[in-house]
């Protein structure tokens, strides 16, 4: 293990007095990256997936594997996504329902691939005994760079507010949306959580439950207000810095966000489609047919058109950017076993890398952009086989492919991850322990200390 990694345990078990929220996460820092610097750091987190998610995608597109673009990047690995414990390849591979106990939570993984911290299941940007820690994009924004999230499910849910909000628990969704609308420095946060709409993109009764009751100053605010605040105009905070409270800029049209991918921008943008939890994993139809079967919301953006807006707007900055993006319904379409949704969720996550790569190579380049995707851990154990992990198998394009879903939860297997541009072999360093089957692997609370090594 690097050093990174042993510091971040003792700050773990309380033996760093600051646990990563001040300057012990800086001084523990390594110079592993060689001068390497990087202007940009887009981590895009498929939020659910593993190998046979993968796999799934391709045979049904193509009839065989290799067809993702991030397949052919420069660094093609492993990652272990356990919370509070520890992963054991020879378990792994002999005992069935080892990466089914006890398997981390989407907070929890995505709290240690924010911070460097591992965590409890549930805990939002907090430690094992509940302080705060900080954030990747704190690092980036005290840099001078802008931030941001992307998602295709509820701005409030765990991965999201995990690069953002802090919070002992991830269900307090009304504290998060608070802390994330009026305290965040970030400058785009765009996902569904619409109050106004349902699953199909129709309008719907307004439910403000989910941002209800929170607290702020020591003062009741409803939710409605929130919102109203939100949409109007009137809710932020000072994201730069200089005394003055940054507004958000809402939009919630499909037309708005397809017209915020090019031009010029608002300085800080909130964008909810009009659309209640997912884009289009929870729409209406028959949830077990065939990919495409069921007609689409069509007045939602999808995440390739989010990703491409959010970077039209952070790239204001020029002194570079962080910005997360989670395809974060393959997980939901995993907890439902839902091959069919699984496979459009997959290609909607594979379309956004495509177009983000697209504007590296038109707006940026890999020599000042790090590319990083990879998921927070895998969902509903799929496989070829009945009774263990094997490769789910080819029934050729456009047919869905031969698999088993062995759970209707997340498991703690090893997940792929890919990266190319400046920083990519400093991840391949990182990944130093051994899997009989894997091969080289890294742990998710080291994907901080790689980008910390090339901030300027």
């Amino acid at each position: 293990m690097l050093n990174w990694k042993k510091m971040m345990a003792l700050a773990v078990t309380g033996s760093l007095v600051m646990g990563l929220g001040g300057t012990n996460a800086l001084a523990a820092r390594k110079t592993a990256g060689k001068g390497q610097t990087v202007r940009n750091v887009i981590l895009m987190i498929a939020d659910g997936w593993g190998e046979n998610q993968i796999l799934a995608a391709n045979y049904y597109h193509a009839g065989r594997d290799g067809q993702a673009i991030y397949q052919n990047f420069p660094t093609a690995t492993f990652m272990s996504t356990y919370s509070v414990g520890s992963y054991d390849p020879s378990q792994a591979w002999s005992d069935t329902d080892y990466i089914k106990h006890r398997p981390t939570d989407s907070a929890a993984a995505g709290t240690a691939m924010s911070t460097g911290v591992k965590t409890y299941d549930a805990g939002i940007g907090v430690d094992i005994n509940r302080r705060e820690l900080k954030h990747v994009g704190q690092y980036f924004e005290e840099a001078g760079r802008s931030t941001g999230v992307v998602s295709s499910v509820q701005f409030y849910h765990a991965t999201p507010a995990a690069f953002i909000a802090h919070d002992v628990n991830r269900n307090n969704y009304n504290t998060i949306a608070a802390e994330m609308i009026n305290e965040s420095a970030a400058d785009v946060i765009m996902a569904p959580g619409h109050p106004m709409f349902n699953d199909n993109g129709q309008p719907a009764a307004p439910s403000f439950k989910n941002l209800n009751a929170m607290r702020e100053g020591g003062k009741a605010v409803d939710g409605e207000t929130l919102w109203n605040n939100l949409t109007q105009g009137q809710a932020g905070a000072d994201a730069d810095g200089d005394g003055q409270t940054d507004a958000w800029t809402f939009i919630e049209t499909k037309a708005e966000f397809e017209a915020m991918t090019r031009g010029e921008t608002p300085k800080r943008v909130f964008g909810v489609p009009q659309v209640a939890s997912t884009l289009q994993q929870g729409r209406g139809g028959d949830a077990k047919a065939a990919p495409y079967a069921v007609p689409f919301n069509q007045n939602v953006p999808d995440l390739a058109t989010m990703s491409r807006a959010a970077l039209n707007v952070l790239d204001q900055d020029e002194d570079g950017l962080f910005l997360m993006i989670e395809g974060g319904a393959i997980d939901w379409s995993g907890h439902a076993n839902q091959l069919g949704r699984n496979i459009e969720e997959m290609n909607d996550f594979n379309a956004a890398v495509e177009a983000v790569v697209d504007w590296v190579e038109e707006n940026s380049s890999w020599s000042e952009t790090l590319l990083i995707v990879t998921g927070d851990h895998e969902t509903g154990y799929l496989s070829g086989s009945p009774d263990a992990l094997t490769p789910v198998r080819s029934n050729g394009q456009g047919q869905l492919p031969g698999v088993y879903w062995l759970s209707g939860d997340h498991t703690n297997q090893l997940i792929p991850l890919y990266a190319k541009g400046p920083g990519a072999q400093l991840l391949k360093k990182y990944a130093d322990e051994r899997d009989a089957v894997r091969k080289r692997y890294l742990d998710n609370t080291e994907i901080v200390p790689a980008v910390l090594d090339l901030l300027d």
